[in-house]
């Protein structure tokens, strides 16, 4: 089977990767000039790992990367835990993500990925689907894979009027830096506090360590990234506890600041057509604050291998993955607003964790 998938990040690789060991003729197109390197850490949970293990990279992952053993903290610097769960229910790997990318790519093929082509959108024929490309002629497929995010413009193909909304206020900072001297080496994930605000540091490989910082009501932004950044930081940072993180950020170059508005993908009345398939945030964008983006898109890969994989044809193979996964994320949903309402450490911790054992123990064997 020939197909397309548009986007070359996590996802879209890991889904290019997962369909080739069924078979398919796979080839990946992305926009930017180089597979992308942008960004930070990103947390992989057992449900994501077991994926990269079909792929055969699981165990170079977890070399790469650091497993977190997260606490919560209140803004004074005291550890709260989630009772009543295991230790798996609240552990996960943290890895860089550009390092992470570019091993999905060379797993894959990079001969298989064609950099600098923009996907804009397709038309559907009965025996085919026709890829509209920006700068060169459509190039024909039995399938294509949206996997080009949160401004998919496969989704708005699909379904107009779906472009990403601005999540009112919610914003978020992060940067990478070598680890110091100073810093926790368990880190001081995740600390909760005032004014809806949450963050701190996490190892997320050998010698590096990320800083973040999120606020759901972020106000009027003035300053630079840091002085932004760091405005913020102080939220989580009372009685002289996280000094090391607030002097992380002082130290961070300006232009080493990642800040972004969080970006939603709107309740869709479909992910798929009878070729054409929408898959991680393309799909269903959320906001990161519940750190399980990239597993939950991972997810929806082994999924759609082994819909695909059945002796069903395409058409039905897809409505069968957009009805699991339309029904998983209807309660990621639901966690995730309830994350975002959480009063305080001790609630976030509670939430968070019940989150987390439920992904893990209701996730898909694939």
């Amino acid at each position: 089977m020939r197909t397309v998938i548009g986007g070359a990040g996590l996802v879209g690789l890991t889904t290019a990767a997962s369909l080739r060991l069924i078979g398919h003729d796979v080839t990946v197109l992305e926009h930017a000039p180089q597979v992308r390197a942008a960004g930070a850490g990103i947390s992989l949970w057992p449900n994501a790992l077991r994926e990269l293990d079909i792929l055969g990279i699981g165990d170079d992952v977890r070399r790469m990367g650091e497993t977190v053993d997260p606490r919560f903290f209140d803004a004074a610097g005291h550890p709260v835990r989630a009772t009543g769960y295991a230790p798996a229910a609240q552990q996960f790997l943290m890895v860089p993500r550009p390092d992470l990318n570019n091993l999905l790519a060379d797993t894959l093929g990079r001969d298989r990925i064609r950099l600098g082509t923009h996907v804009t959108g397709f038309t559907e024929h009965d025996t085919h689907v026709d890829v509209h490309l920006a700068d060169a002629e459509p190039l024909r497929a039995d399938l294509l894979i949206g996997a080009d995010g949160v401004h998919s413009d496969v989704r708005t193909s699909m379904v107009p009027g779906s472009a990403a909304v601005g999540h009112a206020g919610n914003y978020a900072w992060r940067a990478v830096l070598p680890s110091g001297d100073d810093e926790r080496p368990e880190g001081t994930f995740v600390t909760i506090g005032a004014a809806r605000t949450r963050g701190g540091y996490t190892r997320i490989a050998e010698g590096r360590t990320m800083w973040w910082i999120g606020q759901f009501d972020a106000g009027e932004l003035v300053g630079s990234k840091k002085d932004r950044a760091l405005r913020r930081a102080r939220n989580v940072a009372e009685s002289g506890w996280h000094g090391e993180l607030l002097r992380m950020i002082a130290a961070t170059p300006e232009e080493s600041v990642l800040e972004n508005q969080i970006m939603l993908v709107p309740e869709l009345e479909r992910w798929t057509t009878d070729r054409v398939a929408l898959i991680g945030d393309a799909a269903h964008g959320l906001s990161p604050h519940i750190a399980a983006g990239g597993t939950l898109g991972m997810e929806d890969a082994g999924v759609l291998r082994a819909e695909l994989a059945g002796a069903s044809g395409t058409a039905a193979a897809l409505a069968r993955y957009e009805s699991a996964r339309r029904a998983r994320f209807a309660q990621v949903r639901e966690h995730s607003v309830a994350v975002e309402y959480a009063n305080g450490a001790a609630e976030s911790a509670e939430r968070y964790t019940a989150f987390t054992h439920w992904m893990l123990t209701t996730a898909p064997t694939t």
